[in-house]
């Protein structure tokens, strides 16, 4: 008999995400090369739908779907973007926000093109609603998993579509990080060859270093019960707002067919924007206390509860779908080097924008780091830039799909 009743599948999952992220900081041989190949959000997606799939648990029924996306989603994406340090990316010099802004235009465009070329191609492998599907992949290689989720419910994509999709972004964006770690490899042979100035980088990373230094400390408990209340209460405010805010636009055809009918699309449009606001106030200094890591385990929590919604045996029904998901980064990656080329700009600029958008802040760190370990929260500040674009950015692209679609 499946486990029906949501306390226990709710501490199933929980405890599977310990196990998971306990692991990742084992010692073990066997679990640092294991975790060399195979990223921990893939298994928490994927143990979760195991448990669905095998019969384990019966997700059919249970609440916890709901409640993650209406509950847990606003305030993660508040607690993700308060965090925004504009000052500190225009310190990272025009190059790389232009960089990072020229990887967003290619999702955007690479999306529209891939799903047009394949319907030309393979009219059977973008058929139906996949532009949909589509929509929630702009989500996470904008912003991420929390972008992905909005798109998910704002466009009403269907469990085994987003599972597949989920799959396409996993396997598609892991291979593009791995070589963006070859370039890391050879950034000093490059940038000579280009003639790319790296002076910046190494004040940047200085620059970098004493940030962490002046504005980490400890987390106390009125610190947590702040940020508890940032997120929540600026989730309730979202539902405020969203619901009577969506009623003036129903019965409004077009207004529909845009989604400005939609409650949940309000909801994470004023959740973002409230983030956005407050890294503009003092709050945004609740980040050297933990604000975006409490956020991240909102936000693992809600990636759990979308796993165990999803089909593996589904997975696979659409093989094409890989094919447009490397077509739509190839296009990234083209317009990318194509402008790093033409403001000569160093290795470093080219493959951190780039995984900010398709990795977020959960590898953009990673690649940084690559360069130098100090580098890495530059990682951390293009990608809460793109959890905040990846929202608004993610629905326009899936209009331009949702209009090629029909």
């Amino acid at each position: 008999m499946p486990i029906t009743s949501d306390a226990v599948i709710f501490g199933l999952l929980a405890a599977t995400l310990g196990a998971i992220f306990w692991t990742t900081e084992s010692p073990s041989p066997f679990w640092t090369k294991f975790y060399r190949y195979v990223p921990a959000l893939v298994l928490c997606y994927f143990l979760p739908a195991l448990y669905s799939t095998s019969g384990i648990i019966d997700a059919s029924n249970s609440a916890l779907y709901p409640i993650s996306t209406r509950y847990l989603l606003p305030a993660t994406l508040i607690l993700l973007t308060l965090s925004i340090d504009f000052p500190a990316i225009a310190k990272l010099g025009p190059k790389a926000v232009v960089i990072f802004l020229t990887g967003t235009a290619g999702i955007m465009i690479g999306g529209p093109f891939s799903l047009w070329l394949w319907g030309y191609l393979s009219p059977d492998t973008v058929d139906g609603d996949v532009w949909a599907g589509m929509a929630t992949l702009a989500g996470s290689w904008i912003g991420g998993g929390a972008n992905q989720a909005a798109m998910k419910e704002v466009f009403n994509v269907n469990d085994n579509l987003f599972g597949m999709m989920v799959a396409v972004d996993i396997i598609v964006a892991n291979l593009w990080m791995v070589f963006l770690l070859y370039l890391a490899g050879r950034s000093v042979e490059l940038d000579q060859k280009s003639g790319a100035d790296t002076s910046a980088i190494a004040a940047l990373r200085d620059r970098m270093t004493q940030f962490e230094q002046e504005n980490t400390r400890i987390a106390k408990l009125p610190d947590l019960m702040m940020i508890a209340g940032i997120g929540f209460g600026g989730m309730g405010l979202s539902h405020l707002i969203a619901v009577p805010l969506a009623a003036a636009f129903k019965g409004n055809e077009i207004a529909e067919r845009m989604s400005l009918a939609s409650d949940f699309f309000w909801i994470v449009v004023i959740a973002t924007t409230i983030g956005v606001l407050l890294s503009l106030t003092r709050v945004r200094a609740l980040e050297g206390v933990g604000a975006s890591k409490v956020g991240t385990v909102l936000l693992y929590v809600l990636i759990a509860s979308i796993g165990m919604q999803m089909d593996l045996k589904a997975v696979l029904t659409n093989p094409g779908l890989f094919g447009v998901g490397v077509t739509w980064i190839l296009i990234h990656g083209g317009l990318i080097f194509i402008v790093a080329r033409l403001l000569r700009a160093p290795v470093f600029y080219m493959a951190v924008g780039s995984q900010a958008n398709i990795g977020a802040a959960a590898s953009a760190p990673v690649v940084a780091s690559a360069f130098h370990p100090s580098l890495a929260p530059v990682g951390v500040l293009l990608a809460v830039l793109g959890y905040a674009l990846g929202t608004y950015c993610a629905w326009v692209t899936g209009q331009v799909m949702r209009a090629i679609a029909m």
